[in-house]
């Protein structure tokens, strides 16, 4: 069945792979959509991110959506023609990290279309994948399967939010408003956050930020003194997601940060040189957030609820067989925010 294959930077084919036999607690599905992540793009415009760096042909693809076509002889509560949420994560459940409840941290971890171990870990944008069954979340009548696609940057989200600790009543900044931080947005508005101010340098992911519901967006590009406002009695805002990637995008925010401020840094980029005496004289707490892993699951059951509404952030649809065309709108931030595959 057909797959999209990364090869080298810019070299991104329809490939036909074989699909392995389903074991008993296995499920063949039939993938309907999937999401173009900032990591697939890094592969697709750089080969890699990092020190990781594609070394085989690998398949793309972490966040998916499908309908299940057979089911192993030891499955249960799932069948033929149900339509589920892949969780791409696979940790081992056996290494230390697993059994203190870090799974995220797992010492065997595959996780789909990472090139971060070799053998590469083959990745999800095909036609058909044959998953453990442990990994299929089931979704509700009336959600799409784009929407079902994108419960992994949802789930990336709630556990930055998780790690920030309780939002009840507080003021958030987001810094950077790709994907993730839009549904930093979503997530520190559910976790009852009163206030939510995104910054970004361009004006269409903003718009987008304002329709999941930011209560202010301001263009960092066009007005760089914006933020300045406030830094009145040493910050306003209780937390800071910085989700850019961008050592100026974290630094300048630190005036807007009062005293024991929480700083989540989410987005990845190069290395960063800190101003560690801001970091002291303020009592900042700067911590990371990577990945998830029971946070697929909240995700899964906010979508299906209906708690959240991720279509305001879907910019097109393409057919996996204009790939090239999907991933140079994905890269475009004037114009997309998350461009979704049709696999169907």
């Amino acid at each position: 069945m057909d797959a999209l294959v990364i090869h080298a930077p810019g070299d991104l084919r329809v490939e036909d792979v074989a699909t392995p036999q389903v074991g008993p607690d296995q499920l063949r599905v039939r993938v309907r959509a999937g999401g173009i992540c900032g990591s697939d793009l890094h592969y697709f415009q750089h080969g890699g991110f990092g020190t990781v760096r594609i070394k085989e042909p690998m398949v793309l693809g972490h966040e998916v959506a499908g309908v299940i076509e057979e089911a192993g002889s030891a499955v249960r509560g799932f069948a033929p023609g149900h339509r589920i949420a892949i969780c791409p994560s696979r940790p081992c459940g056996a290494c230390r990290y697993c059994q203190l409840g870090l799974q995220n941290h797992c010492l065997d971890m595959r996780y789909y279309g990472s090139a971060m171990r070799m053998p590469h870990v083959q990745g999800a944008f095909r036609k058909e994948i044959v998953v453990d069954s442990s990994q299929a979340y089931a979704l509700a009548e009336g959600i799409s399967d784009g929407e079902g696609a994108m419960a992994e940057p949802l789930a990336v989200a709630l556990h930055a939010v998780n790690r920030a600790g309780p939002l009840l009543g507080k003021a958030v900044l987001v810094t950077g408003c790709g994907p993730i931080g839009a549904m930093l947005v979503i997530a520190a508005r559910r976790a009852g956050a009163t206030l939510v101010v995104v910054t970004d340098q361009v004006a269409q992911p903003l718009r987008r930020a304002a329709k999941v519901g930011a209560d202010e967006t301001i263009n960092v590009a066009e007005h760089p003194e914006a933020l300045a406002r406030f830094g009145a009695e040493k910050g306003r805002f209780d937390v800071l997601f910085e989700a850019s990637g961008n050592v100026h995008a974290l630094t300048g925010a630190f005036d807007a940060l009062r005293p024991r401020g929480i700083v989540v840094q989410v987005g990845l980029g190069g290395e960063m040189t800190l101003p560690i005496n801001t970091i002291v004289a303020k009592e900042f707490d700067l911590r990371g957030a990577f990945r998830f892993h029971q946070e697929f699951a909240t995700a899964v059951d906010l979508i299906n609820a209906g708690l959240v509404d991720l279509k305001p952030l879907v910019s097109a649809t393409l057919s996996y067989r204009d790939a090239g065309r999907a991933f140079a709108l994905a890269a475009d931030r004037t114009q997309s925010m998350k461009v979704l595959l049709d696999f169907d």
